[in-house]
């Protein structure tokens, strides 16, 4: 990244059982909370057993938004102790939904989560979703280059129910482009989809 130009950062390695996220710890922080405040908690209930995806209830939220907050203790107690430009450490994510917390970490508005004791299996198959991509070019690699940045989906069926998580995430979208200048010309694009199966 330097080599090609762009500002470094702070960088930490987080260990979770066998997997391993690269994270920019200030904005994994910052994505943390803005979850744990978003109302109604932005976690959709998609596993096999149900006949459609839903918003999780209250209870199934708040052991969502637990394991949120103690990732997001621990994230702070590691930065806090990091003394060089990339640091590292490992969580123990007893009974966490990796999808769910990956899904929180990259940033989309609403994040999937199923219960793990029905296995990886969702009901998304043939559901219409609602699928937002964002491009965005990049001139300090090459002119004309246009990247697409992440992509996620929403149940068509809660995109009302969830308009003002999509808004706020939106805005603040275009707030950080706004203030940065390596990525310019954003664009986010949406479109419906089914399809015949769908990986988490």
């Amino acid at each position: 990244l330097r080599e090609a130009g762009l500002p470094p950062r702070r960088l930490h390695l987080l260990g979770a059982e066998d997997s391993a996220l690269l994270l920019h710890p200030g904005l994994a922080r910052q994505r943390l909370a803005a979850v744990l405040r978003a109302r109604p908690a932005p976690f959709v209930d998609v596993s096999a057993g149900r006949q459609c995806p839903a918003l999780c209830g209250p209870a199934e939220a708040e052991s969502i938004r637990g394991h949120l907050a103690t990732l997001l203790a621990h994230l702070g107690a590691a930065e806090a102790a990091a003394t060089g430009p990339v640091s590292s450490s490992e969580v123990v994510p007893a009974g966490w939904n990796l999808c769910t917390v990956v899904g929180v970490l990259l940033g989309y508005p609403a994040a999937y989560t199923f219960s793990v004791e029905e296995g990886a299996e969702n009901c998304l198959a043939l559901t219409p979703l609602r699928v937002f991509t964002v491009q965005a070019s990049c001139p300090r690699i090459r002119d004309g280059l246009r990247v697409q940045i992440y992509s996620f989906s929403i149940p068509e069926s809660l995109c009302a129910e969830l308009k003002e998580v999509l808004d706020a995430w939106c805005d603040e979208l275009k707030e950080a482009f706004s203030v940065q200048n390596d990525f310019v010309d954003l664009c986010i694009l949406s479109e419906v989809v089914s399809l015949p199966a769908v990986a988490l």
